[in-house]
């Protein structure tokens, strides 16, 4: 079975939609139009490009923004993002969004998760803790202090976030946290990690996030795929820690990993029985990284400029690494790590549009993926005489007309039957 076919097996869906009349009466023996108008498979990308647009910014100014584009570059990128993404991840490192203690940042990423949303987007935050720029000023607090201050920070976002944003990184990168040693920056979080130890500061995230918002979804998100992840996890779950997505990250600038590595890391954590979350993807359309490289951030390059034979390969391994992951049935999420090269994390060409916001052959073969292979296009289809018709297709929002008149319904696995009232 080729991976296409196996994504079709995996994703869609055969329901039986009744029509009726306003009256009530079976839509019997006519032709309706049926037509996607949203995936219900999470196809997210970053949205930190859009914060300054968000708020009406000219210029830079961009404090919390790690990366990305201006907000004038942003406007010429935002009909692309939309027309291919669903889910956007909002940047919530401590550091940026509360770089003096007391001001965090929350007004302005409140606007722009409000913005997504108005756009039909469903929003994550990431993340709420995180060893890797926690601010300098929890340094200033007495250790003893620190948990208390660390649970108010997971508390105050997951709570005024909610119902804009309910879906969280809770905790990342846990499985260096109580060792990782930056000579260049202490932090504060490691030194509690280390203290009171890691499941305990899983713990922390999890249930003060979950205290505060009770309907969020809450990941546990990494990029080392090891055994020692799998080992984290499992001491997690047996501590009794809700989990509610494994999250699993793979920036591929050393170059693709290929379908049996994919396969296998699928494999080896899906036995959890938890959702998995690709939550960080790149693939470079330029050089690649060297393979001795052991630290991505190591890799310091004057320029690193994306070439034509970089993008044909990109565009060939992100069909392949998405049709990968779509074809196993844990994955519920994927998003890419990037919309344009322009402020590109490392300054790596990984971005689905140039610095210049003309789209690379990559941007147009994911597109191809979500809104033509994987996508139902308006279609029509003849009821029988009891207003019944077979739809077939991915998970998602539909709708369905006939006569002028229209109903909106939502294709599930777990809904083989739906009937809806035209208006």
């Amino acid at each position: 079975m080729t991976h296409a076919t196996a994504v079709d097996a995996v994703r869609s869906t055969d329901v039986t939609l009744t029509v009726r009349h306003g009256d009530g009466s079976a839509c019997a023996d006519s032709d309706v139009l049926v037509e996607q108008v949203r995936h219900g498979f999470a196809f997210g990308n970053i949205g930190f490009d859009f914060v300054g647009l968000a708020n009406g910014e000219q210029g830079e100014g961009r404090e919390n923004v790690f990366g990305g584009a201006e907000p004038e570059a942003a406007e010429l990128l935002e009909d692309l993002w939309l027309d291919v993404f669903n889910t956007a991840t909002l940047p919530f490192y401590w550091a940026g969004f509360e770089p003096v203690e007391g001001r965090p940042d929350t007004q302005r990423l409140q606007a722009a998760a409000a913005w997504f949303r108005d756009r039909g987007v469903t929003v994550k935050g990431h993340p709420l803790v995180w060893h890797t720029l926690a601010p300098d000023w929890l340094l200033d607090h007495p250790a003893a202090e620190v948990e208390e201050i660390v649970r108010a920070r997971v508390r105050r976002e997951a709570g005024s976030f909610a119902g804009l944003i309910d879906t969280w990184d809770a905790i990342n990168e846990v499985v260096i946290m109580p060792v990782f040693a930056n000579e260049e920056r202490q932090n504060a979080i490691t030194g509690l990690c280390r203290r009171i130890g890691r499941i305990p500061t899983i713990r922390l995230a999890f249930e003060e996030a979950r205290r505060a918002n009770p309907a969020a979804t809450l990941v546990l998100n990494d990029f080392n795929l090891s055994t020692a992840y799998e080992c984290l996890v499992e001491g997690v779950l047996e501590a009794g820690v809700q989990v509610d997505a494994i999250g699993l990250q793979s920036h591929m600038h050393q170059g693709y990993w290929g379908e049996e590595r994919t396969q296998e890391v699928l494999e080896r954590f899906a036995r959890y029985g938890l959702p998995l979350h690709w939550t960080e993807t790149t693939l470079v359309s330029g050089d690649l990284m060297p393979p001795e490289v052991v630290d991505l951030n190591d890799h310091q390059v004057p320029s690193w400029p994306s070439t034509p034979e970089g993008e044909e390969r990109q565009a060939d391994d992100v069909v392949r690494h998405y049709r990968t992951l779509l074809a196993h049935p844990s994955v519920e999420a994927v998003t890419y790590w990037g919309i344009t090269d322009r402020g590109a994390w490392l300054g790596a060409p990984a971005g689905l549009v140039r610095a210049d916001g003309s789209r690379k052959p990559a941007y147009d073969a994911l597109r191809g993926l979500v809104k033509e292979d994987w996508w139902l296009a308006p279609t029509r289809l003849r009821t029988d005489a009891e207003g019944r018709v077979t739809v077939r297709g991915w998970a998602g929002d539909y709708a369905v007309s006939a006569g002028g008149r229209t109903a909106s319904w939502s294709l599930r696995p777990d809904a083989p039957t739906v009937e809806v009232t035209l208006t």
